[in-house]
């Protein structure tokens, strides 16, 4: 399943992002994986989940991300949940091409039965229509 968490910057997008993740940890059996672009969840976000840097790895536009949480899936068989923060800063492209890459995630998220979370700075207006059935709002 994927799930984008939409808002304008500053609507709590990441302090909710933090405690889903926290909660993920708490509930699964496998592994939770939380994607960032700069280290700054550091101190948020339970020990027991996997932090990444975007920026550690050049991880920079949405075919990038897609390889990125593609290769994160077929490396680590039990990721249950995969939270993305500031999925815009990752991908500068923004609206354009989020919803070819919501598609090509949704098939992701089946093929791992991973849960994927997208944190997206934008409100439901901004996104193409065939999003709104994930978007949760902030």
């Amino acid at each position: 399943m994927v799930t984008l968490i939409i808002g304008k910057k500053g609507s709590g997008k990441t302090k909710r992002l933090i405690q889903l993740a926290n909660e993920a940890v708490a509930k699964s059996s496998g592994n939770v994986v939380v994607i960032e672009k700069g280290a700054k969840l550091t101190y948020d976000v339970t020990h027991k989940a996997r932090l990444i840097d975007t920026d550690v790895y050049g991880v920079h536009g949405y075919d990038m991300l897609l390889g990125f949480l593609s290769g994160i899936c077929a490396g680590n068989y039990d990721v249950t949940d995969i939270f993305v923060d500031s999925t815009f800063k990752i991908c500068p492209d923004g609206v354009d091409g989020i919803e070819n890459f919501v598609t090509r995630l949704h098939d992701l998220s089946e093929e791992s039965e991973a849960n994927i979370t997208l944190l997206v700075s934008s409100n439901e207006a901004e996104l193409p229509a065939g999003l709104k059935a994930v978007c949760q709002e902030i």
